[in-house]
């Protein structure tokens, strides 16, 4: 069977090749350009600091959500042509003019959907839909506690939540937040961050919640596991309180692992609770559940399809300013994705003088000091014809002004 080779001679079977701009914003096709977007996620921020499990080998290509047109199929691809409008989940290398995707993480885009939205939708929202529809068996009437409330995947569960009638929704997320949260109205209850919330939930429902959707891990855990109600599911889906810093902290590891109680199965069978635990990538790229996942996408794209939910896109940026987009992910100032536009022009930076004429100016301004410190010390030393003065020249002045004294 014959299969495409790259330039270092390596085998591509079943792949999908997309055609993505990196440093141009867009390619030409029959005099049409055609823009396209990647999406940014919490994933891509662990990656760049070392914080997931098994990442690959530096230096490496970021990226995990992408959305274009394919440029090239590989043997044995048979749902797709060349130019077909598709977003892509590739495990990593989303950041290129051209990726290699395998045929079973990519997605064919439905007619009338962006290539803006569908960054902004394939990732969070199947996320959002596998924990809401596939663990959590969310009905009507139910009730749940949500974390981050205002991130990407935050704002996709609260969307698909109100697709289902009478859910009420307890949404934390940070002070800075809440006004704006709260101007969209789906959110029904919106509790601070680091506040005790587990508190103001039992004012509200004093039997607690049938769902929490965790994402921050450590010490929360605990707390929502409190909050269940018998017959009550807690999900983990992120560990986002392991990044802390600007790098990888084994501390703050560590710590998240060591504040998390170790429930024993015989507590659940006690207390009628359900533990559970949802990865995309590794269900993508681990354990192989391409066909479950398609499922997913599919029927969050019928649903937007529907009208009944629409991604909230907090801001998008250029490629070259990636540093900034990333650090307003890591300290949560987002309310919804954030989205790369490889067609929009970078932020202006300040202007600072290059490190070598720092230092030749560092230089020639001590080198002037010196001589005008030598010519100022040759002028003294004419005037005064004095010998040169050591440590103790304080003392000898002082005796020398009491001397004059003296003889007046």
């Amino acid at each position: 069977m014959a299969s495409w080779k790259n330039g270092a001679n390596t085998t591509h079977e079943y792949f999908i090749y997309i055609d993505l701009p990196f440093f141009h914003c867009y390619y030409v096709r029959n005099e049409q350009a055609y823009v396209l977007y990647i999406g940014l996620n919490f994933q891509d921020l662990m990656a760049r600091q070392g914080a997931i499990d098994s990442p690959p080998k530096t230096p490496f290509i970021m990226g995990s959500e992408c959305a274009g047109d394919i440029e090239q199929v590989g043997e044995g691809v048979e749902n797709f042509k060349v130019g077909d409008r598709v977003v892509a989940l590739p495990d990593h290398k989303a950041w290129a003019e051209l990726v290699a995707v395998p045929a079973t993480s990519v997605f064919a885009l439905p007619a009338g959907m962006s290539y803006l939205d569908a960054a902004a939708i394939t990732m969070n929202y199947t996320v959002a839909y596998i924990l809401l529809f596939e663990l959590a068996n969310l009905t009507p009437g139910k009730n749940l506690l949500l974390h981050s409330a205002g991130g990407g995947v935050g704002q996709a569960v609260v969307q698909l939540a109100k697709t289902v009638k009478d859910v009420t929704i307890f949404g934390v997320c940070s002070k800075s937040k809440h006004e704006a949260l709260k101007a969209t109205g789906t959110i029904d209850h919106i509790l601070e961050r680091g506040a005790d919330y587990s508190n103001e939930v039992r004012k509200i429902s004093p039997e607690g919640v049938d769902i929490v959707l965790d994402c921050l891990c450590g010490e929360e855990c605990n707390k929502g596991y409190a909050l269940l109600k018998p017959m009550g599911k807690y999900i983990l889906y992120g560990s986002s309180n392991v990044v802390t810093g600007e790098t990888k902290s084994f501390f703050s590891a560590a710590r998240s692992w060591w504040q998390v109680d170790k429930v024993s199965p015989i507590k659940l069978f006690d207390e009628n609770k359900t533990l559970s635990g949802l990865n995309l990538r590794h269900l993508m790229y681990q354990h192989g559940s391409h066909a479950f996942v398609r499922r997913a996408v599919e029927r969050v794209f019928a649903l937007w399809n529907e009208g009944k939910i629409k991604p909230v896109v907090d801001s998008t940026w250029a490629l070259e300013d990636v540093p900034e987009a990333m650090q307003k992910m890591h300290d949560r100032k987002n309310i919804g994705k954030i989205v790369l536009d490889p067609s929009l022009e970078p932020k202006p930076k300040p202007a600072t003088p290059a490190k070598g004429k720092t230092k030749d100016k560092k230089a020639a301004s001590q080198e002037s000091q010196e001589k005008k410190a030598s010519s100022v010390e040759s002028e003294e030393g004419e005037k005064k014809k004095e010998p040169e003065l050591t440590n103790g020249t304080s003392e000898d002045k002082s005796d020398s002004d009491s001397k004059e004294k003296e003889s007046s």
